[in-house]
Formats: C-alpha cells, sequence, structure tokens
C-alpha cells in the first residue's frame, strides 16, 4: 500500500513540475525521477571493512522552447526547490542554441498501457549481517584454495530502484526493479610471482544468485591457474576469448551502429547497412522483455516502445540503434533504444544483448584450433573507431593439441575487426550473465605479440 501512494506521489510531482514548466513559457517537458535504496558491505580478511547505506530521490527535467532545450537535476524536492528549478530550466531553453532535431519523441512511436510484466522486482532486503556473512563467506572460501596467498576483500550488496517518465505530451510510465550481488577477489602466488583472479555475480531476484562457496571458490581457482605464468614469442595463431571475455571483442560492432556514431559518420560500421559483418550464422539478438533480465525495460528513456529485435541477422547488420534525436538527423524512426539520466539529452544503449551460440563447446573450440590463446582477461583495449584497427593487452592460456599447457601473461592481440568477424566461430557455451552476453568465441591466424 505504501509503494502504490509512493508511485501516485511521484506520478502527482512529475506532473506537477510538467505543467509548471508549460506555464513558464515552455513549448514541451519531461520528468524524471529516480527513488533508490541501496545497502553494500565489504569484507577483508574475514572482518568488516565498509558499510554503505544510501536513500535518495532525485528528480530531473528537460523543457524545450521552439529547437532549444535544457535540462536540470535536484535531489531536493522542496517546493521552493522545484520552482527554482523550473525557472532555471526555461531561462537556460531560451539562451541555449537551436537544435534542429531537439524534442520529444514522436506520440505515435509511445509505448502504451498496460506494460509488459517483466518479473524485475525482488521485495527481499538483505541486511548488514547477511550481507557480511555472504561476503565473508565467498571469501573464505576463495581462501580454501590451494596456491592463494590473501584476500582484496568480498562484497555483497542489495538495492533497488523505481524510474518515473511524464512527458507534457502525455506518456506517463513506470518500473521497479531490484540487484542483488556477491563477489570476490583474491591473489594466488608461486615461486614469487602473483596473479589476481575474482567472481562476482549479480541478479534481478536472490533466490538467482549462485552461493558464496561456488562464488569464492571459482575466484580462487582462477587465481591459482594463472601463477606460473610465461611470456611467449610474438607470432600469428588461432586466439579464443572466453564468454565471460568475448563480449569485449564484440561490443565495438554495438558501438558503432549507434545512431549518433552512424550521424557523425565515425563508425567503421556506417556504410554496410544490408551488408555481411560477421561469419554466417551469427545472429545477435537485443531484447528488453526477457524476465528477470538486467537490461529489461518496459519501454525505453523516451518512453518510445521497445521490441525484441536481431541487430546482425546470419551475420548481416539489419539497424541502427537510434533515440529520436538521432532518427531524425538520419531521417529515419526511434527503435527504442534511447537511454538517459536524469540530466541532459538522450543517448543511447541496447537492452538484453546476446549472440545465439554455435555447436561446439570450448573444449571442441581448442581441439579444433589444436594450437593458440585463450583469453580470459583483457585490458587497455583501443580502437580506431573509423576504420575498426583494434588491440588489447591480455592474459590467458597457451593452449598445445587442443589441451590447456601453461599461463601466460604480458600479451597483445590486435587486427582489424571487419575481418576477424568474417572468421568468428562461435562456441556453444552461452550464459545469461548479465545484460551483454556473448559465447566463446574463436578467430584463426590472429596477430599476437610477445616477449
Amino acid at each position: 500500500m505504501t509503494e502504490a501512494r509512493d508511485a501516485s506521489a511521484s506520478a502527482d510531482l512529475l506532473h506537477d513540475i510538467v505543467q509548471a514548466a508549460l506555464k513558464a513559457g515552455a513549448d514541451a517537458a519531461e520528468a524524471v525521477s529516480a527513488d533508490r535504496s541501496a545497502l553494500s558491505v565489504g569484507v577483508r580478511n574475514g572482518r568488516l571493512e565498509d558499510v554503505e547505506r544510501e536513500e535518495s530521490r532525485d528528480l530531473g527535467l528537460r523543457v524545450f522552447v521552439g529547437q532549444r532545450q535544457a535540462s536540470v537535476s535536484a535531489s531536493d524536492l522542496s517546493p521552493a526547490t522545484r520552482t527554482r528549478l523550473v525557472e532555471r530550466a526555461v531561462a537556460m531553453a531560451r539562451l541555449a542554441p537551436e537544435d534542429p532535431h531537439a524534442g520529444l519523441a514522436p506520440q505515435d512511436r509511445l509505448a502504451r498501457a498496460p506494460f509488459a510484466e517483466l518479473d524485475l522486482f525482488d521485495p527481499s532486503e538483505r541486511s548488514a549481517e547477511a550481507l557480511e556473512q555472504a561476503a565473508a563467506e565467498a571469501e573464505a572460501a576463495a581462501l580454501a584454495v590451494k596456491g592463494v596467498a590473501r584476500s582484496e576483500g568480498g562484497h555483497a550488496s542489495w538495492s533497488s530502484s523505481r524510474w518515473r517518465l511524464v512527458t507534457s505530451h502525455g506518456f506517463d510510465g513506470d518500473y521497479q526493479g531490484s540487484a542483488f550481488s556477491l563477489g570476490v577477489g583474491v591473489i594466488a602466488e608461486k615461486d614469487g610471482a602473483m596473479e589476481r583472479g575474482g567472481e562476482s555475480r549479480s541478479t534481478r531476484h536472490l533466490s538467482d544468485l549462485p552461493g558464496a562457496e561456488i562464488i569464492g571458490r571459482t575466484a580462487g581457482q582462477r587465481a591459482a591457474a594463472r601463477t606460473g605464468a610465461r611470456k611467449i614469442a610474438s607470432t600469428t595463431a588461432p586466439v579464443i576469448f572466453d564468454n565471460r571475455m568475448a563480449g569485449q571483442i564484440v561490443s565495438p560492432a554495438v558501438g558503432a551502429v549507434s545512431g549518433p556514431s552512424i550521424a557523425r559518420g565515425t563508425s567503421f560500421l556506417k556504410d554496410r547497412m544490408g551488408q555481411r559483418v560477421f561469419a554466417e550464422g551469427v545472429t545477435l539478438i537485443d531484447d528488453p522483455f526477457r524476465p528477470r533480465g538486467l537490461g529489461s525495460t518496459p519501454f525505453d528513456d523516451e518512453g518510445v516502445a521497445v521490441e525484441r529485435r536481431a541487430l546482425f541477422d546470419d551475420g548481416v547488420l539489419t539497424t541502427w540503434l537510434l533515440n529520436s534525436a538521432s532518427a531524425r538527423q538520419l531521417g529515419l524512426e526511434s527503435t527504442g533504444h534511447a537511454s538517459r539520466g536524469l540530466a541532459g539529452s538522450a543517448g543511447v544503449s541496447t537492452h538484453n544483448l546476446h549472440m545465439e551460440p554455435g555447436e561446439r563447446d570450448l573444449a571442441g573450440l581448442m581441439a579444433d584450433a589444436g594450437t593458440g590463446l585463450l583469453v580470459t582477461s583483457m585490458f587497455g583495449p583501443s580502437l580506431n573507431g573509423n576504420t575498426g584497427d583494434w588491440s588489447a593487452g591480455v592474459s590467458g592460456f597457451w593452449f598445445e593439441n587442443g589441451a590447456i599447457a601453461y599461463p601466460v601473461n604480458e600479451v597483445t592481440v590486435a587486427g582489424k575487426l571487419p575481418d576477424l568477424y568474417l572468421r568468428l566461430v562461435r562456441g556453444s557455451d552461452l550464459e545469461f550473465r548479465g545484460s551483454f552476453n556473448v559465447p566463446s568465441l574463436m578467430f584463426d591466424a590472429v596477430a599476437i605479440a610477445g616477449k
């Protein structure tokens, strides 16, 4: 009953602010509110290290005066502050430069109630004591793994949030979500050399979160497996990115189909609509309606209706990711990918993105490759957005005859993504861990820089 009253009060508040903006001279306006509660706990060596509690309620307002726009935000929601907020936003908009693409989302593209029920909210609240216990258990399980020398800390948290959008052209929608997380990081040591390893998971529902023992043991095993790493000579060989890392080599393609990038002409895929970008069989799905998905949403951040769609279908590029502004600039329609905070214009982002799996598991990919590099960690990726030239520092394992031979570090892999994507081979080990999920991926003949 309290949640219903709070939601009603939030709606009334946003409607009042939008109407006040119109009375103050705005031609159109939108108001957003974000209510959040969160608790996080950190431990180190079995002892409590920090506790953070958050209770916040924030407001954002964007107004349009002709083709000029401005946005403001506040956490003080008193009547006096709201009045100043409206006055300042309208005054700023009148002084802003004209933007021919500014404006609310087209009315005929707005999502309509009833909105999809996506099961994003779990009302469970974990106490600080329960979070501390979970973090300590995960840390203890990691430290129990042979070869693990010390802890970098365990952490556990829960949060709940409610996001609401009201516009002057009739949209009013909100949704509530929750998140539960648990993770730990440790350092393993062998012959004086140290290697880090960790594991963390986040889920919408507490019941979906893996147990502390599993998370801790996985973190410890990863760290221990990396000890004794060698350097390898520069070479060209097959490279496999495991399913935790593989998204990082696919994500540049997602950024390259962003509407703002296409409008600016700064994308290595800007001339590839309707053409093959990935190897045959590669399909990349964006699904806003996955139940309990970390990226699920009943509408985008401009109120536009969302839909499940293939960004790349059988390797062929099918769509740009568009918000209303980039759609107008390109003479197209929004695809429901607007993403925004409390203040500022909307950007674009995907929802729940995944690549359809292949037929061979990780062992099968290594067997097919014979000898090569298995990447399990990546840092410092570099991308030329215009050409697709890409490189990254990596570590992982050298494998021979399809089996792990020894760990390696201080390695750089590089290539031109448009060429690599056409030679991509998918593994079968797709796991839905977050909002972007990709199976292990194999590429033949990749440049590897070592010692």
